[in-house]
């Protein structure tokens, strides 16, 4: 419980941060915010003129079934590569200044999920659009993307802690997100993937996050019962163990940074 009581006790620092963080990401461009909108629709465009036509990929609305995938694994990724840094790069302050550790990976989070929520905004706008509509499903998000929140963090706090100590673990988790991402139902459905290794779908929380939020977004249903059991247990596991691991590996940051 020690996290919930520094979080509440250095409310004020999280907060800033959390600004910070939102405002640093997109500092010096000249559209700003509509970054979060525009870096996913591009994407979605590549992905939608390529794989319809030149990979044969035979999906109804496939726009809207690309861009309610894209979108949370752009949250996922940002999280993931970004965060990695977000203790090295606060390196002086650590040296300087108390204040739980932890809240630097929270921010990133935290900063991450409203970009996420805004960004929502456009699977709105394309199921609107596109003939798609809304459904009483949607008010499965909030669960959703806590639990996707929570994922984060805990792979985040034990990320962000090695990064101190080895400073290639950027590069690797880059690697890794890539290879993740063909290994995710994100441009294909579940019944296109290979069925030797189905096997991987089964234990890729990811693969169990996408299919969530195409049952609520795409295809109008409730969320697999199981999935979202799962996901979350596996979350939980992860954040737990994520934060001892930071907890752990904190006491040598300042000597490190």
């Amino acid at each position: 419980m020690s996290i919930f009581k520094n979080l509440y006790q250095y409310r004020e620092l999280l907060k800033t941060n959390v600004q910070k963080e939102i405002r640093g990401k997109y500092k010096g461009s000249f559209l700003g915010v509509l970054w979060s909108f525009l870096n996913p629709l591009l994407t979605v465009l590549v992905y939608a003129i390529v794989f319809p036509y030149i990979m044969r990929v035979q999906v109804p609305n496939y726009l809207i079934f690309l861009i309610v995938a894209i979108i949370p694994w752009n949250f996922f990724t940002t999280c993931i590569t970004t965060g990695c840094n977000c203790v090295w790069l606060n390196g002086g302050i650590i040296k300087k200044v108390y204040f739980p550790r932890e809240i630097l990976p929270v921010s990133v989070i935290l900063a991450g999920l409203i970009n996420f929520l805004i960004s929502c905004v456009i699977i709105l706008i394309f199921l609107l659009f596109g003939g798609v509509g809304f459904s009483i499903q949607l008010l499965w998000l909030p669960l959703i993307a806590i639990i996707q929140s929570l994922l984060s963090l805990g792979l985040l706090f034990i990320l962000s802690a090695i990064n101190v100590y080895v400073r290639d673990v950027e590069y690797v988790v880059a690697f890794f997100v890539n290879l993740l991402f063909y290994g995710t139902p994100i441009l294909y459905t579940v019944d296109m993937f290979p069925q030797k290794i189905s096997w991987f779908l089964n234990i890729n929380p990811l693969a169990h996050l996408i299919d969530a939020y195409r049952s609520i977004f795409y295809y109008q249903t409730m969320p697999n019962f199981g999935s979202l059991l799962y996901l979350i247990i596996v979350s939980l596991l992860i954040l737990i163990i994520g934060y001892s691991v930071f907890r752990k590996l904190e006491k040598g940051f300042a000597e490190e940074v």
